[in-house]
């Protein structure tokens, strides 16, 4: 693998650059994981809703269906009027509704039931209606676990492919490419000495020209 020098040093500069906003979103993202029930619970929602829908639009809705409560007692027609913003709005409306009723009450009790964050992940894949490997990736670095995971969306591909970390961006992401994807992004990461929920941050940045979620 040879890396990009160009896009490497731009990285680098950009880790510099942004120290400060990136301590601070590590930061809470630690705190989020000590959030009261219903504040932990809207994380997770968060990630049923951002596939193939912007991040800050699914993020608005869960802000209003947690004001209003739906977020925690409506049902599938109850929640869908909220959801015109995003895309599949009838089955995200029903994958919420499943949510609840996985994870209860306590989500946090049922979710990090081991230690080990790379089982937690695969739990969530296997057992939430919705959430791939991205969207548990994703849901696990916003509550503070994201240092050895990578969040494998089309901005972040797109830079590994122009960094040369990868050769091509995959047609498909299946379980298999993406593991061995994310490898090779957590060898940069250790290559850079940038643990892989800044990186994440940095790299989605230099695509967008802001941080989010």
């Amino acid at each position: 693998m040879k890396i990009n020098e160009k896009l490497n040093n731009e990285i680098l500069e950009l880790n510099k650059k942004l120290k400060d906003e990136l301590d601070l979103k590590i930061k809470s993202y630690k705190e989020a994981y000590h959030f009261d029930d219903e504040k932990f619970f809207k994380e997770l929602a968060f990630c049923i809703l951002t596939p193939q829908s912007k991040a800050l639009n699914a993020w608005d809705i869960i802000e209003k269906i947690s004001e209003n409560r739906l977020l925690y007692t409506g049902d599938e027609l109850e929640l869908v009027d909220y959801l015109n913003t995003i895309r599949f709005k009838n089955t995200k409306a029903k994958r919420l509704v499943l949510l609840r009723e996985l994870v209860g009450l306590e989500p946090k009790k049922v979710i990090f039931f081991t230690d080990d964050i790379f089982e937690i992940r695969r739990w969530l894949v296997e057992n939430v209606n919705g959430m791939g490997l991205k969207e548990a990736s994703h849901f696990l670095r916003n509550v503070g676990f994201g240092e050895n995971i990578a969040i494998l969306d089309r901005h972040i591909l797109r830079v590994l492919k122009e960094l040369n970390v990868i050769s091509e961006i995959p047609k498909t992401l299946s379980y298999k490419i993406y593991l061995e994807i994310e490898e090779k992004m957590r060898k940069y990461s250790n290559f850079v000495s940038i643990p892989m929920d800044r990186l994440d941050l940095i790299l989605w940045y230099r695509q967008v020209g802001y941080m989010f979620k």
